[in-house]
Order: structure tokens, then C-alpha cells, then sequence
């Protein structure tokens, strides 16, 4: 019979591109790199308490959970754990120590209500379920063939301009105000309402994947009024992170634009897959990516758990 040494140690630089292997495993649809996971375990925040916790098995990396408190919200002890684990790994206890280790470090730092994205299939949701997690919202991922012909653009208003986030690169708090205005409607169990700029610049701004060049920004008589923020892993796959529209813009087509436009820029960067995801109750913003050709590829379900 053969013995399996299980360890869970803290991340270290050199699982990078072994972790993002394991985030990736399964879910085309995800666009992490190795350099945005070394950047993460980097610049912490003390107030989130963020660590990564890498599982091994016999000595080979086979999955890793990112856990923190949820910052930018009035609402306290409130942490989240997300983390995944090689398909031909599962069911030998990695995914149940990763989280045990997760919900250890974060009831410890005062943590009550631990949110975490499940997989929508079977296994994954009956996981969680197992171990006490109730499960909640549901969100699903689209993508698209960036080599296939977009929409033709609508006719842009009077006074707007598409203008790329590299204008605004020495001083981006005029996108940060409309990111602090839009987030605040967006579906979830936790109100965005107290988001702070110098923790927006740390953990949005300066992120390695982030494309300020795929990033458009809709500009209304010289005032930014709504953008679409990009990721990449640099080669051939494009993540629509974040898409803001400050409310007193709406009604007006800004974020279809935006979106349109980053879309054209990245197909002629020769980026070849887009991919985006959006709570399944948002409408409006599942008419504008359907419009733009993504179709649905993959789900995920919230699961919330009480601890103690």
C-alpha cells in the first residue's frame, strides 16, 4: 500500500507557476499568472490579513487557497478563501486541509462569515455543502473568439471620447471615483461601500497583468464616466476585470462602447481569447456581453459558512 505525505505549508515564491497551474486546471475560462501570484503574496495590506496556502502531496504542489478579510465595506468580519487543486489530485484530503487552514487563520483574525466561489458542478458544490456552506448567488463566466469579427460600433454621442487608462497613469483618481461610485450597486451579499483610494492603488492599480492600454475609459465633456478594466496574461488571453459606469452616466450605451473598443484593441494586439463573468441577476450587463458575441462557458456558486 502506498503512503501519501499531505503537507500545508505557507506559499513561497518558487510554487508560483505551479499554484497558477492548479488555479487554471479545468477553467479555461480563469486568466491568472504566475507574476500576479507573486505579486499578491508580496503587497499585503495588514488590515486584510491576506496569505496563500499551498498544499503538497509527496512533495509536489498540487493546489493552494488565497484567503484575507474583504476590505473597501462598513461591514465587519466578513473574509473570503478561494483556491482549487489539481483534477487528478482531488479526493485525498488536499482541499479539505487547504480550507481548514483558511478558516483557522482567518477566525483568528476576527473573521464570523467566510465567503468562497465554488465550481458550479456537483462535486465541488456538494464539498462545500459538506462542510457547511451555504450556498448562495450564482455567476457565470462567458467567453469569446477574439479572431471572429465584433459588432459594428454604435454611434457614439456628442462630447464622448474613448480614451486608453495610460492618460490617466500618473493620476488615476478619476477612474478611482467612478469604480467608488459603480461598485457600490453591484450584486452581493457585501456592500462595497467604503472603498479607499490607497488601497485601490496597491491592490487594483498596480496589479502585473493589469493592461492599461486595453483599459478604455468612456469620457463625457473631458469627465470620465465609465471604463472597462482589462487583465492579461500577456500573450493571448484578455480578462474583463471590472466595468464601471458612474450612475448619473447611465442609460447611454458608455460601458457597451467601452467594452466594444477594448475588445477591437485586443483583437488587433493579437490577443485570441476574451473572457469575462457577471452575476446571473445583472441584465443589463448580460445583454451588453451577449451583444458583444461572449457566450456562457462555465458557472460558479457563492458558498457562505458561519464560523465560530
Amino acid at each position: 500500500m502506498t503512503s501519501t505525505e499531505l503537507t500545508i505549508r505557507d506559499f513561497r515564491p518558487a510554487d508560483a507557476e505551479a499554484v497558477a497551474a492548479a488555479h487554471r486546471a479545468g477553467r479555461e475560462h480563469l486568466v491568472m499568472t504566475a507574476e500576479a501570484l507573486l505579486w499578491l503574496n508580496a503587497q499585503q495590506n495588514p488590515d486584510q490579513h491576506f496569505r496563500t496556502f499551498v498544499a503538497e502531496l509527496d512533495g509536489r504542489v498540487v493546489g493552494a487557497v488565497r484567503c484575507g478579510l474583504v476590505l473597501g465595506t462598513t461591514t465587519t468580519g466578513v473574509g473570503y478563501a478561494n483556491g482549487s487543486v489539481l483534477p487528478a489530485f482531488r479526493r485525498r484530503g488536499a482541499a479539505t486541509a487547504l480550507l481548514a487552514a483558511a478558516e483557522r487563520h482567518l477566525a483568528g483574525h476576527g473573521v464570523t462569515e467566510l465567503h468562497s466561489w465554488l465550481d458550479e458542478e456537483p462535486g465541488s458544490l456538494a464539498f462545500a455543502t459538506a462542510r457547511g456552506y451555504e450556498l448562495r448567488r450564482a455567476a457565470q463566466f462567458g467567453g469569446r473568439d477574439l479572431t471572429l469579427p465584433l459588432p459594428q460600433a454604435p454611434v457614439r454621442p456628442a462630447g464622448v471620447e474613448l480614451r486608453p487608462a495610460t492618460d490617466w497613469a500618473d493620476d488615476p483618481r478619476p477612474l478611482f471615483l467612478v469604480e467608488a461610485d459603480a461598485i457600490r450597486d453591484e450584486p452581493g451579499e457585501v456592500s462595497i461601500d467604503a472603498l479607499d483610494y490607497e488601497e485601490w492603488l496597491r491592490g487594483d492599480w498596480a496589479r502585473p497583468d493589469l493592461d492599461l492600454g486595453l483599459t478604455v475609459v468612456a469620457v463625457v465633456d473631458g469627465e470620465p464616466a465609465a471604463f472597462t478594466m482589462v487583465q492579461t496574461d500577456g500573450v493571448d488571453r484578455y480578462w474583463s476585470a471590472f466595468t464601471a459606469c458612474r450612475r448619473e452616466f447611465r442609460g447611454r450605451g458608455l460601458a457597451k462602447l467601452a467594452k466594444l473598443e477594448s475588445l477591437r484593441l485586443a483583437a488587433a494586439a493579437g490577443y485570441r481569447s476574451a473572457y469575462t463573468s457577471n452575476d446571473t441577476t445583472n441584465a443589463p450587463m448580460l445583454a451588453v456581453n451577449a451583444w458583444l458575441g461572449y457566450e456562457r462557458c462555465a458557472g460558479e456558486r457563492k458558498g457562505i459558512k458561519h464560523l465560530k
